[in-house]
């Protein structure tokens, strides 16, 4: 098989591992990428995210590096202002008390720009002193009422799902609380109470008619690498919106050859993911790629992208999942292994989560019995190497 070329998505991806704590040998044995080749990655994309040009003379990549560490201390000083100017704004309000939070946030492990607390205090005009005994006792009566309310309205809504935050407002009103209506709405709003009534119902789109024949008819074998692709896609809810992914499979070895994902299910979601698997495999010509119906297949932008690689298109029958059950089954593991297993605040938490099961567990740890208990990779590697003996 020609060597691979890597995308520009991959590389992404990579450096974005390396970015979310994993070290980069680990990122290196997962991905399967030379530690040079990832250094460089990350090395052009710290110089790139700053808008300079990386650069092979030594004495400019010193003081790029000194310009970036500088850009570093600017923006951490930047954020500490830029975050609590909403709360310097209101001056009735306990300052130390409020600010407390942020600074919390701010020196927290995980944070954007992480800020030292003692830096924080400093900048904001406050003693580290009333920061820590904030600490000790964070939360204010007010927020642990609240917490209460909550509770209550829950219960009460378990018990009748009907019941809007009106209604919910009487029931609480007759257990003896004095709130008003607009206070109970706002809590409903924060713990995502609301009546079952209003809730809206899905609509259900007919699929379009086939762009081309089926030419796979539910036989799921390959002989050779680069014969048959599937591809499809699939979402999951994050706390920013859904994430999707569209993935290309060789039916082959059974290895994600390609892959793109994005807050939007748009066509060019699935043009992305079949540039990335083209440049993968080497711009293989006449690989027959099956989907479903869904419009992202059918689009305009999609079918001139088959053309334009010289593949074939293939498309199973409305309804019939069966007719791409080789592709529904990853999504399977992936939902199992991946979407299922806790829930995802943002899109780029759960983006980093999918690459690294597919790179590291998928492709180089879990074995199938289809491929003679060996991973995608090794097989692939078996087979090639066997392939050129036997030339």
């Amino acid at each position: 098989m020609p060597k691979n070329v890597f995308s520009d998505e991959f590389k992404r991806d990579a450096v974005a591992l390396v970015e979310s704590g994993i070290s980069q040998k680990t990122v290196c044995k997962d991905l399967g990428v030379s530690k040079s080749a990832l250094q460089s990655w990350v090395r052009d994309a710290r110089f790139q995210s700053h808008g300079m040009t990386p650069s092979a003379d030594p004495v400019e990549r010193a003081e790029m590096a000194k310009a970036v560490k500088r850009i570093r201390e600017l923006a951490m000083e930047t954020e500490v202002l830029r975050r609590a100017a909403a709360y310097l704004s209101q001056i009735h309000i306990n300052t130390p008390k409020m600010i407390s939070p942020l600074v919390q946030e701010m020196a927290a492990p995980g944070a954007p720009v992480r800020v030292p607390v003692a830096v924080a205090c400093r900048v904001l005009g406050f003693s580290e002193q009333a920061y820590y005994q904030w600490l000790k006792c964070p939360k204010s009566a007010r927020e642990i009422e609240e917490e209460r309310l909550i509770s209550v309205l829950r219960e009460l809504h378990e018990d009748d799902p009907e019941l809007g935050y009106r209604f919910l407002a009487d029931e609480l009103h007759d257990l003896g609380y004095q709130v008003s209506e607009r206070r109970v709405w706002r809590l409903c709003h924060v713990a995502g109470i609301s009546s079952v009534i209003t809730q809206r119902k899905r609509r259900y789109q007919q699929a379009g008619p086939p762009v081309g024949d089926d030419l796979v008819k539910r036989e799921f074998t390959a002989t050779g690498p680069n014969q048959v692709w599937l591809t499809d896609i699939t979402e999951h809810w994050t706390g920013e919106g859904k994430l999707y992914l569209c993935a290309i499979k060789d039916l082959w070895s059974n290895k994600i050859v390609g892959q793109s994902m994005g807050p939007r299910m748009k066509a060019r979601l699935a043009v992305q993911a079949l540039t990335n698997a083209v440049q993968q495999r080497g711009y293989p010509e006449g690989v027959i790629v099956h989907s479903d119906r869904g419009s992202q297949f059918r689009s305009r932008k999609f079918q001139k992208a088959l053309k334009r690689y010289r593949l074939r298109g293939s498309m199973g029958r409305v309804g019939a999942c069966g007719d791409n059950a080789a592709m529904e089954s990853f999504f399977s593991l992936l939902q199992k292994n991946v979407l299922d297993r806790k829930a995802w605040r943002t899109r780029q938490e759960l983006r980093l989560a999918i690459v690294h099961w597919i790179e590291a567990k998928y492709h180089r740890k879990r074995r199938q019995r289809r491929l003679g208990k060996l991973t995608p990779v090794e097989f692939e590697v078996v087979m090639m190497d066997a392939v050129a003996l036997a030339a």
